[in-house]
């Protein structure tokens, strides 16, 4: 299984901050937002490459921060930069590969959906997926959610509780059954369905591959990555793994600065 961290966009919300360095790589205490997914995933045994898309203007923070990890792998995009340091000292066992999208303004990006295909395009990649957001705080594991999917067989999606109905129309939400399949999925319904919102995680499984190919080309959004999960939806059978813990959404400066106090504080 292949992590596939979705880092191309260009946090226009987080100002001067992000003007020139990459919003996942920010710090929260002594730990960057990516490195501290990274530390959960890198530790499935199912995941053997983690592959981050970016953009070109961040492409080189991107590929000096994974030879600071002590990975050896190099850009795949624009233009390949030579990562081959000592791995003695390697943070994480799984290999890293940067992929470049090429893009080097926020007018200009691909989407996240786009974005998707384009590192699985470049790789070819045909593997099941994780996919996920590079700007989240996590108080759970993936593995949990791993071995929902290996239960069901099925592509998956996380969903949690969410009461606020305004949060909701600014979400995905989706209607379960018993058993947690995944009946309908809505982007930012006026009139949501059910309480169960989607955050930015998912698994395609590799018998899913094709669909997501040739999603874009059959109607599918391109910007947000819930995009794809909807049209995934309508097209095959998917269940929704109901998140154990919660999650802390860095989305702006008010939540960055809110979570690097909890840091400091020593709660998270």
């Amino acid at each position: 299984m292949k992590n596939i961290v979705i880092a191309a966009g260009y946090a226009t919300r987080l100002g001067e901050l992000t003007k020139n360095f990459p919003k996942p790589l920010l710090k929260i205490g002594e730990n960057t937002i990516l490195g501290r997914m990274l530390d959960d995933i890198d530790r499935i045994p199912e995941i053997d490459e983690h592959i981050i898309i970016t953009n070109h203007k961040f492409a080189p923070i991107f590929a000096q921060w994974a030879k600071d990890q002590g990975q050896r792998d190099s850009v795949k995009g624009e233009e390949t930069l030579d990562l081959r340091p000592q791995t003695s000292d390697r943070r994480w066992v799984k290999p890293i590969t940067i992929v470049d999208d090429g893009t080097e303004t926020n007018e200009t990006r691909l989407g996240a959906v786009c974005d998707l295909l384009f590192a699985m395009e470049k790789l070819q990649i045909d593997d099941d997926m994780l996919v996920v957001a590079a700007d989240n705080l996590l108080f759970f594991s993936f593995q949990e959610f791993v071995d929902f999917a290996k239960a069901k067989g099925t592509s998956c999606i996380m969903c949690h509780e969410q009461p606020s109905i305004e949060r909701l129309q600014r979400t995905g939400v989706v209607e379960l059954d018993a058993d947690n399949k995944v009946l309908g999925m809505e982007e930012k319904p006026q009139v949501p369905k059910s309480h169960w919102a989607v955050p930015p995680f998912y698994i395609y499984m590799k018998k899913d591959l094709d669909l997501v190919r040739h999603s874009v080309e059959n109607g599918c959004g391109k910007d947000a990555p819930g995009n794809l999960a909807h049209y995934m939806v309508e097209h095959t059978t998917m269940h929704a793994w109901k998140m154990s813990a919660g999650r802390f959404d860095i989305g702006s400066l008010d939540t960055y600065y809110e979570a690097c106090e909890l840091a400091r504080a020593g709660k998270i």
